[in-house]
């Protein structure tokens, strides 16, 4: 038991206690839209950071395409090849750990690489969420014990933070608190696809704060300032995406 508690730091240990906590939480909720706010905090990018202790790169601004992949990829998988949704959530997150793995040593450590990464991400994903009109879906909520479900989020997690400087800054906007939503929200993944686009704009500015204010201020400082910038982009774009409607019901689409 020693020698497993010894494998992570105390920061990789914090990264897999909260985010479970985030996940479980997430998994009782059941407005899709509730569920896809906290799908959109972005506690796992910033304790995964933390984790990591190296500045933002191109790594991690490349991980938001890798994320947009991963939550569509299951979306298709799910509701047009209509694989289970656990095959769908496996073949997804397995090719995006494969595709950071293959991708992170490839990737240039200067700035250019990072700002064009950033930049290819915040369009991509505005042009998908203009692709996505909005969609009234069911309600749901997980009918497994927390003692079932929790340790296995964990267990997902502590995987992660194992190989985490395999992944390098990969590992930040890697699905984890993803997996559980895509399986929780299952009848809902259109919403939680248009989410995790609104997510990425405002993830964009907050991964540019954090690069500008880390070699001045510190990690921690700058990652407080990217939450600044994060919270009031993401507040104006949920109001303007759909006002009124955070907890609405909706009916099952065929």
């Amino acid at each position: 038991m020693a020698g497993l508690v010894s494998i992570l730091s105390a920061d990789d240990w914090r990264l897999v206690v909260v985010v479970t906590f985030q996940a479980t939480l997430l998994a009782y909720l059941p407005a899709p839209r509730a569920k896809a706010l906290l799908l959109s905090l972005p506690i796992p990018f910033t304790l995964a950071t933390l984790a990591l202790g190296r500045p933002v790169d191109a790594t991690n601004a490349l991980g938001l395409i890798l994320l947009l992949a991963y939550t569509h990829a299951v979306r298709l998988l799910y509701c047009k090849v209509r694989l289970p949704i656990l095959a769908a959530i496996s073949l997804a997150a397995a090719g995006y750990a494969a595709a950071a793995c293959l991708v992170s040593p490839l990737v240039p450590a200067g700035p250019a690489a990072f700002w064009i990464s950033l930049t290819a991400a915040w369009l991509l994903s505005l042009a998908i969420y203009l692709s996505m009109p909005p969609r009234d879906e069911p309600e749901h909520r997980t009918s497994l014990p927390v003692w079932l479900k929790m340790p296995a989020v964990a267990a997902v997690i502590f995987c992660l933070a194992v190989i985490k400087y395999q992944l390098r800054g990969f590992l930040t906007v890697f699905p984890m608190v993803g997996l559980v939503a895509a399986y929780e929200g299952r009848y809902s993944l259109w919403t939680l696809a248009r989410q995790i686009s609104l997510f990425l704009l405002a993830s964009a500015p907050m991964l540019a704060v954090v690069r500008l204010a880390e070699p001045v201020a510190g990690l921690e400082f700058a990652l407080a300032a990217g939450w600044l910038v994060f919270l009031p982009i993401l507040t104006c774009l949920r109001r303007f995406d759909a006002p009124g409607r955070m907890f609405s019901r909706g009916r099952p689409r065929t």
